[in-house]
């Protein structure tokens, strides 16, 4: 057996798409376990680039078995979008398996999620609208409609007419218009007849990969600052992306998670509202944007840019336990004359020791900065470590001493031959 968990260390937007992606080469499974159709993964392969929200990174290799677990949120309609534009590609997904635990996105959620959004004002969270925190939250509450039961056309109606018959009584007093159960029972009746040959019980089903002593990837969606628990609470997302949600998930035993690699952008990004530190709103965070193209690739908001942040790394690393970084995008960086990097906050004049769990106190933070120098040259036709420039290699050693962890694998363009790996992953 040898499994990696690949998870983001960030606001999410790091890049694990095309980590998991270069990695998937030599995985015989990639396995989601988390998150929903709010995440985006974005993958540059044989000339074409690929928005995935639903499907697994490594749907892209011939012979790969790709799993969304059962603690993924399913949302049908767009999960048939990503099969389609993959069909047109000419790519197969035979080897895709969804797990009959999973929750389904119902279009209610979506309501709801901007209902929610509305009332909250200023306290928003600035969610995509997807419905995935309200798909989470019926789960928690227990009226949520499950794969297996979606697949029952007789336990879909009973779950779904007494949905209804809460969520309608809710969205009526708010003067929202209530749904009918017929269009929604035949709509993803419909769905679901596309997508059962693909539904099984995937824990049964990665516990037999294990044993078979296959190559897995766990691919997480979001990042270790938007964890329900652990991020920057309540600006976060409704699950856990951190590598101990694998274990719930998939449901399978922590023992069976061997390493563990984190996605590190070589600066910082966020979408949505919540404190970030090093926030640039200048021309220089402008200009990270443009170089970077810094814009969802969910819902095409622009992203807040910054300096990158090792004090949120390096909780990144203890939360998750990491092995190594896997650092992203590099690129950006080459015409920049100088690049500041933040080692640590400062507090009421004192430096912190541990990350701040108080919003109040990460919003007020004043973040230290060492600067080093840049090395004003492409990085991108490099193909080893040792022909990165001497500044550039610098920048990098200094990420991994800050945060605790090595860098294992360095990105320096999108697509998948512009990767250098410093370590042997499996």
């Amino acid at each position: 057996m040898s499994t990696i968990v690949v998870v983001g260390t960030q606001w999410g937007d790091e890049g694990k798409g095309k980590i998991v992606d270069y990695l998937a080469s030599q995985a015989d499974v990639v396995a989601r376990y988390q998150g929903g159709s709010n995440a985006g993964h974005t993958v540059v392969a044989d000339g074409n680039t690929y928005k995935l929200h639903l499907l697994p990174s490594g749907i892209l290799y011939s012979g790969c078995t790709c799993i969304i677990g059962n603690d993924v949120v399913l949302d049908p309609v767009v999960l048939l979008q990503e099969l389609s534009a993959l069909e047109a590609t000419g790519k197969s997904w035979d080897g895709l398996r969804i797990s009959n635990r999973a929750h389904v996105v119902m279009p209610y959620h979506k309501v709801f999620d901007g209902l929610q959004e509305r009332l909250k004002g200023t306290g928003k969270v600035g969610t995509t609208g997807r419905g995935i925190g309200p798909c989470y939250a019926d789960a928690a509450d227990r009226i949520g409609i499950r794969v297996v039961s979606w697949m029952d056309k007789e336990a879909f109606a009973e779950e779904l007419k007494n949905a209804l018959a809460y969520k309608n009584r809710i969205l009526e007093a708010f003067g929202e218009k209530p749904f009918d159960f017929d269009t929604i029972y035949n709509e993803y009746c419909g769905y679901a007849d596309k997508l059962r040959p693909y539904v099984c019980d995937t824990g049964a089903l990665v516990s037999e990969l294990i044993a078979q002593d296959k190559k897995i990837l766990f691919e997480g969606a979001q990042a270790a600052m938007l964890d329900l628990s652990h991020g920057t609470y309540p600006f976060v997302t409704s699950s856990h992306p951190t590598a101990g949600a694998v274990c719930v998930g998939l449901g399978i035993g922590p023992k069976h998670i061997q390493k563990v690699v984190g996605v590190v952008k070589a600066y910082g990004t966020r979408v949505g509202e919540g404190p970030f530190p090093t926030e640039l709103l200048d021309e220089t965070g402008n200009r990270i944007r443009e170089i970077a193209h810094e814009y969802g690739a969910t819902t095409g908001r622009p992203r807040r840019c910054g300096w990158l942040d090792l004090s949120v790394v390096r909780y990144a690393v203890q939360l998750n336990g990491l092995d190594c970084i896997a650092l992203t995008r590099l690129d950006i960086l080459d015409t920049f004359p100088e690049i500041k990097v933040c080692v640590g906050y400062r507090y009421n004049g004192e430096v912190m020791k541990e990350f701040p769990a108080s919003l109040k106190v990460l919003g007020a933070v004043e973040p230290i900065y060492e600067t080093l120098p840049g090395w004003m040259q492409s990085t991108t036709e490099c193909k080893t470590y040792d022909e990165l420039p001497e500044n550039c290699k610098k920048y990098v050693e200094r990420i991994g001493e800050v945060a605790g962890a090595p860098v294992g694998i360095v990105s320096v363009g999108p697509e998948r031959d512009k990767t250098i790996t410093r370590m042997k992953m499996f």
